[in-house]
């Protein structure tokens, strides 16, 4: 008979393969962690303190990759005021490099699971908005519980903007945009900006990754959602 009292695991929307971290990312993550990651805490961010503009409007980017759009989002939008969540190490090495180089001021970086950070770390109603860009589609059918976009998310994640805020997300697998569209339809708190996709903002980047996709015929569907 199992224990009764053994905890669940949760179905993470991710894989922690660390993959080779360079010296160049490891030696950023030694030198200024202290400077440029957000301790994970129990509290909620307290932007004022984080920040020294505090009346900026305030953005979380949920898994940033190798953080070259973040980093470019954040030289281009230098009014607003921008947290990434990552949990892989390569990743935020390199980002950290990149606001050191740019000397970016409005950009800090948060080293933990995207979804235990919104629930501990991200008051109600705080934030201008919040970017998914390209999450890992899980294409394998049996894969799909994996996926980070489901209802419970999304209506969470509602929960976090502010009446004037916006959700962003972006994916290049089309069966992926179509189970988020059927997603959102599950949500009573959220509606669609457009009347199905947006056309891409000037704001997000147009990366060397999603140019290759373009020159091979592939598309990008951007999603992008408010508060009902």
């Amino acid at each position: 008979m199992e224990d009764a009292d053994k905890k669940i695991r949760p179905i993470r929307s991710y894989i922690l393969r660390q993959g080779r971290l360079t010296k160049y990312q490891s030696m950023a993550i030694e030198k200024f962690a202290d400077e440029f990651i957000i301790p994970v805490s129990d509290e909620y961010i307290d932007w004022n303190a984080i920040f020294s503009a505090n009346n900026k409007e305030k953005f979380i980017e949920i898994g940033f990759g190798m953080g070259d759009t973040t980093a470019e989002i954040a030289m281009n939008m230098p009014e607003k005021n921008f947290v990434g969540i990552e949990v892989h190490s390569p990743g935020v090495g390199n980002l950290i490099n990149k606001i050191k180089k740019h000397q970016l001021s409005n950009l800090k970086i948060i080293q933990y699971d995207a979804v235990e950070v919104i629930d501990k770390m991200i008051a109600d109603a705080s934030l201008d908005g919040i970017l998914i860009f390209f999450p890992d589609p899980w294409h394998k059918k049996r894969h799909n519980k994996r996926r980070l976009i489901k209802e419970a998310f999304l209506k969470k994640i509602a929960r976090k903007i502010k009446d004037t805020g916006y959700i962003h997300i972006a994916t290049d697998w089309e069966d992926y945009a179509l189970w988020i569209i059927d997603e959102i339809k599950k949500c009573n708190n959220l509606l669609l900006k457009s009347k199905k996709y947006h056309s891409k903002p000037n704001y997000r980047p147009f990366t060397k990754y999603e140019k290759r996709g373009v020159n091979l015929g592939h598309k990008v569907w951007d999603i992008i959602l408010s508060r009902t």
